[in-house]
């Protein structure tokens, strides 16, 4: 490449991350409050997708990569599904896992269906087992999804490495999959967004998947979904410190306080 279209790519880059910075400068006094309240380092990325734009909290951590944990399902649920290692999302996995789990309710066989709404992890390792290696990485890779590193074990990748992906890039993989444009069916992709809803009300429905790395002990923790509501749909990731079972909460009650102050939610 020419060195003067180096330049003009810099430049364009560097026009953007200017862009997206002042508006999240503008807009996000209510978001900085909240996390200083808090007291909690973490970082928050929503995306509007009518104005195709950005609101950040903590833009260097949100460029950070981190081991996705439960969030991963998201990709293993579409990857299942358009490899056929499940038939759909009601088919029964049958449990291999451990005799006593880390949640009792994991311990039967079940789809995807419930076993995402539980985060069920013995049920997705056997669903990454099905999948392979070889199949696991050539989707990562055209997902374009965080660092797409499976390393050599295939049930264990994304709950202690070598895979990696941060929050703006959870937002752009969860916007391809909002518009339906991963390159796979859109049958499957509407399946995984069926299995995802969160919770609804007559004025919004949040699709949402909680992860934590390390379980029970410290380590990140993430809420990762979009919320539709009548204006449109809007993204977002967060991610956050946990030293142990106390910050779980804080994952999902500080996303919807952002979600507040964005007016995204509304009280009753």
């Amino acid at each position: 490449m020419k060195p003067f279209m180096h330049s003009f790519i810099f430049s364009f880059i560097l026009i953007i991350f200017t862009t997206t910075t002042l508006f999240a400068n503008e807009l996000n006094q209510k978001i900085e409050e909240i996390f200083s309240k808090a007291d909690t380092n973490a970082t928050f990325v929503l995306y509007d997708m009518q104005k195709q734009k950005l609101i950040i909290h903590n833009q260097a951590r949100a460029q950070k990569r981190y081991t996705p944990a439960s969030t991963f399902k998201i990709a293993n649920s579409l990857i299942g599904l358009e490899t056929k290692a499940v038939k759909n999302i009601d088919e029964q996995i049958p449990y291999l896992g451990p005799e006593n789990p880390f949640i009792a309710s994991w311990k039967e066989d079940m789809g995807l269906r419930k076993a995402i709404a539980i985060s069920n992890v013995p049920i997705y390792q056997e669903l990454a087992r099905r999948i392979g290696l070889k199949r696991m990485k050539h989707y990562l890779k055209i997902f374009e999804y965080g660092n797409a590193d499976t390393g050599a074990i295939i049930d264990r990748f994304w709950l202690d490495g070598p895979i990696e992906i941060s929050a703006l890039e959870q937002v752009e993989f969860l916007k391809k999959l909002v518009k339906e444009e991963l390159p796979i069916s859109k049958e499957a992709q509407r399946d995984v967004k069926q299995i995802l809803l969160f919770e609804s009300a007559d004025d919004y429905k949040l699709y949402a998947k909680t992860g934590w790395q390390n379980a029970p002990d410290s380590g990140i923790g993430w809420f990762v979904g979009w919320i539709e509501n009548a204006e449109g749909s809007y993204i977002f990731a967060l991610n956050i410190d946990m030293k142990g079972a106390n910050d779980a909460p804080k994952r999902i009650s500080l996303t919807k306080d952002c979600l507040f102050a964005l007016g995204l939610l509304k009280d009753l």
